[in-house]
């Protein structure tokens, strides 16, 4: 399944049995559950063992980074950092690190290939954040057994998808007040160079750079020159 590294990461991972011959999977916050995984990404890392007998890369598909790891060979001889590549592989986890297990991996050199591949995932994710947030507002008028009773009848969605679904609203903070009380602060009148905001907010950067264009969009914030940010209620006043 085609699918952005952040929603992996930002997902959860249950482990498959031998016996039942039943491989480990990652329900995403979007409902997906995955298992294989084909990641199109930049490769930002890459390591051999002494012994040649591990090698791995880190593939970086703009939103976040994982490792794809083989326990076989050289299977990433002819790749160097840098490369844009498309790799497939089962999800693993050791240690609380998600990883790929190396399948496939090939360089591609069309750089529009990776343009399509993110709108295939992205126009994925439309339909299933419109599925989602459906569930998200049910949730606040159902108890849990008429929810479960409403998704499995609606999306044919299982107890599991559903409970990582409500885990992962449970755990979305709203940082957009954090942020703006730092602009606030800082702000001396002529706003905030956008890196100090970054340093001081100290949070993870995807999560801060998110949460600047969420503000942007809704016009809580704004830019009086380059690079610099300023809150609304500043320029009203």
């Amino acid at each position: 399944m085609k699918v952005r590294i952040s929603d992996l990461l930002g997902g959860k991972y249950f482990y498959g049995s031998k016996e039942e011959l039943k491989a480990g999977y990652v329900i995403t916050p979007y409902g997906e559950k995955v298992s294989r995984v084909n990641i199109f990404g930049t490769v930002v890392e890459k390591f051999v063992s002494d012994e040649g007998n591990f090698s791995s890369i880190t593939v970086d598909d703009g939103t976040d980074a994982i490792k794809v790891k083989s326990f076989e060979g050289m299977a990433f001889e002819k790749i160097n950092l840098g490369d844009l590549v498309r790799t497939v592989g089962k999800l693993k986890e050791y240690q609380g690190e998600l990883y790929v297990n190396f399948e496939i991996v090939r360089k591609e050199t069309d750089a529009n290939f990776e343009l399509l591949s993110k709108v295939e995932v992205l126009s994925n994710l439309i339909q299933k954040k419109r599925i989602i947030d459906n569930i998200n507002s049910m949730s606040d008028q159902m108890d849990f057994q008429d929810l479960k009773s409403y998704v499995n009848d609606t999306y044919s969605m299982d107890e599991e998808t559903l409970s990582v679904i409500l885990e992962t609203k449970k755990k979305q903070i709203d940082y957009k007040p954090v942020v703006i009380d730092v602009i606030q602060k800082l702000d001396e009148g002529n706003g905030v160079e956008i890196s100090k905001i970054f340093e001081i907010v100290n949070l993870p950067e995807n999560i801060t750079e998110r949460t600047i264009n969420e503000l942007i969009n809704s016009g809580d914030l704004y830019e009086p020159k380059v690079g610099f940010l300023k809150s609304v209620i500043n320029k009203i006043n």
